[in-house]
């Protein structure tokens, strides 16, 4: 569909050198065990995702963003499109916020990693012998 786009890699939670391996170990950013749990190397090409201690904090930059935007996004169609009240507004932000949580988190990381690797159409694929 997108393949070769960082937004393929992010909405399906692919690797982004080679958009073939799960970046995490969960598909479901509702399992609250391992939610976060990210695979430490791509199945597919071998691409590192623990870049370095620390790498992932910069997502809470982008964690932040996307939820100023659903913010802003909710304000605008339910205030001024739909002439509802600041409290509904400030109701439904908190329950949206509280039931989209984990999978801003995913979605901030996925897309943290995307803006330093880059996808390339040629990531050998591991032999089987390297991958145990």
């Amino acid at each position: 569909m997108w393949k070769g786009t960082k937004l393929y890699s992010v909405l399906f939670n692919k690797c982004p050198h080679c958009h073939e391996g799960d970046f995490f170990v969960s598909k479901n950013p509702f399992s609250f065990k391992d939610f976060s749990k990210i695979n430490p190397a791509c199945s597919n090409c071998g691409e590192n995702f623990m870049k370095e201690i620390g790498f992932f904090y910069g997502s809470m930059y982008v964690s932040y963003g996307l939820t100023i935007a659903l913010g802003v996004g909710m304000y605008l169609i339910m205030c001024l499109l739909l002439n509802l009240s600041e409290l509904s507004f400030l109701i439904s932000f908190v329950a949206a916020g509280l039931l989209l949580w984990t999978t801003i988190f995913r979605i901030a990381r996925l897309v943290w990693i995307n803006l330093f690797v880059k996808y390339d159409a040629k990531s050998k694929v591991i032999s089987d012998k390297a991958k145990a």
